[in-house]
């Protein structure tokens, strides 16, 4: 049974996995520098009113990379008991400053509160930046505390097939992995280690 993910779920993962395998045994970082900021904002409209015509700079990508790293540490916190992603498991920003830095993030723009409900559609309810435009740690920081103050929370789990660091939300009772893929390696690195330990 697939549940829907929010906004507020799929804008915190998707900044968490801007950190990736990269196909070589690997982490690729999509945030390696202000152009792939800008690529990110672009394609994810909901963060900024203005996301099309954002452009980001050495300052905009240090705090949202800074901001990542708390988001993959209160990541690695919400799947305990289970394991963190690999990718944090020996490096992760400890969790008073991981909370400290989030919450300095979201203080950063006050929100309020917009009803949008269109004709033909149920009501939902929105934050808009008080003043008008945002900021983009903020908003983020403000997404990532949605989504883990709510039940989504609960479905969060770290992907623990082969050179994979990704965090996803389980969609059924059987998933073990973020995607079929990885899924996959996973079973074929278990045959493997069953084989040399009979051989």
């Amino acid at each position: 049974m697939r549940e829907p993910i929010s906004g507020d779920a799929r804008l915190a993962l998707d900044l968490a996995l801007t950190l990736r395998h990269d196909g070589s045994g690997g982490v690729h970082d999509d945030l390696i520098d202000p152009a792939g900021l800008t690529a990110w904002v672009r394609a994810h409209p909901e963060v900024l009113p203005d996301a099309a015509r954002f452009t980001a700079d050495d300052a905009r990508l240090a705090a949202v990379r800074t901001l990542r790293a708390a988001v993959r540490a209160l990541f690695a916190r919400a799947v305990r008991p289970g394991e963190p992603s690999p990718a944090d498991a020996a490096r992760t920003m400890p969790l008073p400053e991981a909370l400290r830095r989030l919450n300095e993030a979201a203080a950063r723009t006050p929100t309020v509160p917009v009803l949008d409900w269109p004709e033909d559609g149920g009501p939902a309810l929105r934050r808009q930046p008080a003043g008008g435009a945002g900021d983009l740690t903020a908003a983020l920081a403000q997404a990532v505390a949605a989504f883990l103050a709510s039940p989504d929370r609960d479905r969060l789990r770290a992907c623990h097939a082969p050179r994979c660091v990704r965090y996803f939300l389980k969609e059924h009772p059987r998933q073990e992995w973020c995607t079929p893929s990885c899924g996959n390696r996973a079973r074929v690195a278990r045959h493997h280690r069953r084989h040399r330990a009979t051989a």
